[in-house]
């Protein structure tokens, strides 16, 4: 009953701290990894090398159903002496995760809402420094923690949490010789973002391969039939297939094995509201104890970036720079046919490039554009020959949300011609530069990003 819990001075301070920290406005940002069962960021129960984004808030409910049967029972030296009927009942929990610069990821979780007879209330807090960012460089590098309190049943006895996150009398700090030291867990983990291979048929993705190794509850419980099935020695890995299936929504495929479990899921990301169906302990064939089982969990989370949900995008990746070719050496011959020797007729015009500069071409009534003295088509010199200056096409992010100067675009209407001599550069974002109109004052109400030569995509400031 909620009247009967008492949570720790410690986990009030942490779920007051969060969103204290939180409330600042904080320029628009994107996320893409999912939410893990109970501990922040990462896959389905392990976590991955990065981060979420500075001041970026989770909030996750989650749990998974306890079929009704029996379980093993045993002695104060963890032997199996029996079996006893397991009523069934649901299992779940509350997290908590803030990103701070980039580069951390602090959070707190109420993992069991019991009365004393019962084991108590069992509270954990996690956190994690990425050394080296996955979203940024493509390869990652973090190391982490994770506190879980052990149940109190008032008989004196320490017992420890174990990775399902219940209260459990089986579970003790010391089983006969051995320990179990699960309250403490430390971590590194490396994790590899490859970019999807662009086809037709599936939408804009990508992939997550995660790997590390643990202490605690990724590997304690060594000699306990009932607990585990084999000993990984704290290895731990997993995958993840992100897929983008509209402006800021994602679906994620995972799969993963924690130490202990091979878990497969899903979760879908509606801009922020984020959905899940897993099936926990899929190694297992029979329903040996309720950790050796096959379990079925559902997850509820919401991210936000300040005053708006966060937008699921895969990693920004810059554009391929444009060629230009070098002026021809001084003994190139070029041949002439006297059909050619007269100029092809078209109608004069010019395109603002990404550089701020603009460039003459010709027009014909066909479509096709004409370049250079001769006015050869266009389409006959690719792809040896583009334009210079760095556009967004082709990127990932176009059409989605961007940030800059410390707020949120979003794009606005289709493209459209702007001249050279209207606009003026600001910055940029992702190499690609970012213009205004040149009478245009600060706060910046819109910029302009070259999406290709001549071609320009209005992004209005959120509100």
């Amino acid at each position: 009953m909620i009247g009967r819990v008492r949570l720790t001075g410690a986990a009030i301070g942490l779920f007051l701290v969060l969103p204290s920290v939180f409330a600042a406005t904080v320029a628009g940002q994107s996320t893409k990894i999912p939410s893990t069962l109970r501990y922040g960021s990462g896959l389905i129960d392990i976590p991955v090398a990065g981060v979420l984004p500075h001041r970026a808030l989770t909030m996750t409910y989650s749990g998974f159903w306890i079929g009704d049967g029996t379980d093993y029972t045993t002695d104060a030296s963890g032997r199996i002496i029996g079996r006893a009927p397991l009523g069934e009942g649901w299992s779940s929990d509350l997290a908590l995760a803030l990103g701070l610069y980039d580069l951390l990821e602090v959070g707190t979780n109420i993992q069991s809402l019991k009365g004393a007879d019962e084991g108590g209330t069992l509270w954990g807090a996690f956190g994690r420094l990425s050394l080296l960012n996955p979203s940024v460089h493509g390869l990652g590098l973090a190391i982490g923690g994770r506190y879980s309190n052990g149940p109190n049943f008032g008989d004196g006895i320490d017992y420890a949490p174990n990775r399902l996150g219940r209260a459990d009398r089986r579970v003790r700090n010391r089983l006969g010789s051995s320990r179990i030291n699960t309250e403490f867990s430390f971590y590194a983990v490396t994790s590899l973002d490859v970019p999807g291979v662009p086809t037709r048929f599936l939408p804009p993705h990508d992939f997550t391969f995660s790997g590390g190794w643990g202490t605690g509850i990724f590997r304690d419980g060594a000699g306990l039939d009932w607990y585990q099935a084999g000993e990984s020695g704290g290895w731990f890995a997993g995958a993840a297939w992100h897929l983008r299936v509209a402006r800021g929504k994602m679906v994620t495929l995972m799969t993963e094995y924690n130490g202990f479990d091979w878990n497969v899921g899903t979760q879908v990301d509606l801009g922020g509201v984020r959905l899940g169906v897993h099936a926990l302990g899929r190694n297992y064939d029979q329903d040996m104890s309720v950790y050796r089982s096959s379990k079925i969990g559902l997850l509820a989370s919401v991210a936000i970036c300040g005053r708006r949900l966060c937008r699921a995008s895969l990693r920004e990746r810059p554009p391929s720079p444009a060629v230009v070719l070098p002026a021809p050496p001084p003994d190139t011959v070029v041949v002439v046919r006297p059909e050619e020797s007269s100029p092809a007729r078209g109608t004069p015009s010019t395109l603002c490039l990404a550089t701020g500069e603009a460039v003459e071409i010709f027009r014909t009534e066909g479509g096709d554009t004409l370049v250079g003295p001769s006015r050869v088509s266009i389409d006959d010199l690719r792809p040896a020959l583009a334009f210079a200056g760095t556009y967004a096409e082709g990127t990932a992010w176009l059409g989605e949300s961007i940030s800059f100067d410390e707020r949120s675009f979003d794009p606005e209407g289709a493209t459209l011609e702007l001249r050279c001599e209207a606009i003026r550069r600001v910055g940029e974002y992702l190499t690609v530069p970012l213009f205004v109109m040149r009478d245009a004052e600060e706060p910046w109400e819109r910029v302009y990003v070259p999406v290709r030569p001549g071609e320009w995509q209005a992004y209005r400031a959120g509100f």
